[in-house]
């Protein structure tokens, strides 16, 4: 147990570290964040806080995982290899978050990536990592299924677009979470020490460490992200996140679990799905508000009530999840 505490302490500090040199910088780029006119009033005394940083992530991510490649290459290099794939579809998600947020904040250009090229990427890289477990890594197609405790094997024809359908719904589902200081980050570290308590518990090195990094990192960053948040992490670090939760679930046979440990995610995508169908239907909102964070806000709850009773149900949730393995 001592190494898994040793690696999220020190990313921790990274990311404390990083933080406090990145917030400042970006402040003084102006790197600012624009809030919707037609979103909670509240929130527009928000315009012009610092965004985009998931940077910090990107950053602390990288740096401990570099290190820890090269620390386990020299022993245990299989253990080494092994966290190249987790590496890539979690870097290479925030890569396109990041330049999304670029255009739309530095470049001014409001639409950033289009919506096609945007989609286009995050399949990509999904492809290749869903592509990388199973014929480089040999990692199976079989999936696990909670509370049976046993496991069901796809065809690879169908095994492919399922999880590559898993790892966009994720990474959609952890983007529309964002929308309250620090709730994303809350809730996805959760999410993200669930796994890594499985990873643990089944004698999944690679997986336990790649988890305790960007745990670690989720950490740091959410000292300045709490309300009243002195920097939001753009689609830089929701695509991050997402990518490191559907990675890890994937890599472990777990993308089943998602619906349960990742219930929070799920009731905010679908309160927009449904949203827009009741009104396509009725004219009418269904809603106060979607994602449905938004919803309690327009009720009165304050970020920080909204944002501690989603970690405890995701919290409860994960419990249970574990339970399910």
């Amino acid at each position: 147990m001592s190494f898994q505490i040793k690696i999220l302490l020190l990313s921790f500090a990274v990311s404390v570290i990083i933080s406090l040199i990145v917030i400042p910088t970006l402040r003084r780029l102006r790197v600012g964040q624009s809030e919707r006119d037609d979103g909670p009033e509240s929130h527009l005394k928000k315009k012009g806080t610092t965004t985009m940083g998931g940077l910090i992530l990107i950053i602390a991510t990288l740096l401990l995982s570099a290190f820890l490649y090269i620390d386990y290459s020299a022993d245990q290099p299989e253990i080494a290899t092994r966290l190249l794939p987790m590496i890539f579809v979690t870097i290479g998600f925030g890569i396109i978050g990041f330049i999304d947020d670029f255009k739309k904040v530095v470049l001014h250009n409001t639409d950033g990536i289009s919506p096609k090229a945007k989609m286009g990427g995050l399949l990509v890289i999904s492809l290749i990592y869903v592509l990388m477990l199973v014929f480089a890594f040999k990692n199976g197609t079989d999936i696990y299924i909670p509370f049976f405790k046993t496991y069901l094997t796809l065809p690879v024809w169908l095994y492919i677009p399922f999880a590559v359908i898993v790892i966009l719904a994720t990474t959609n589902a952890v983007n529309l979470t964002d929308g309250i200081d620090g709730l994303s980050t809350s809730v996805t570290t959760i999410i993200l020490t669930c796994l890594t308590v499985i990873s643990i518990i089944w004698g999944v090195k690679e997986t336990t460490i790649f988890g305790c990094i960007v745990i670690g990192a989720g950490l740091g960053f959410l000292l300045f992200n709490l309300h009243p948040a002195h920097i939001f992490m753009g689609d830089t670090g929701s695509l991050l996140l997402g990518g490191a939760i559907a990675g890890i679930s994937l890599y472990l046979k777990l993308p089943l679990l998602l619906i349960i440990i990742a219930i929070v995610p799920l009731v905010e995508t679908l309160s927009v799905i449904l949203q827009v169908a009741y009104y396509k239907k009725t004219k009418k909102r269904l809603f106060k508000m979607a994602p449905i964070h938004h919803h309690f806000e327009m009720l009165g709850w304050k970020e920080n009530k909204i944002v501690s009773t989603f970690s405890i149900i995701t919290l409860i949730a994960s419990i249970i999840g574990i339970l399910a393995i």
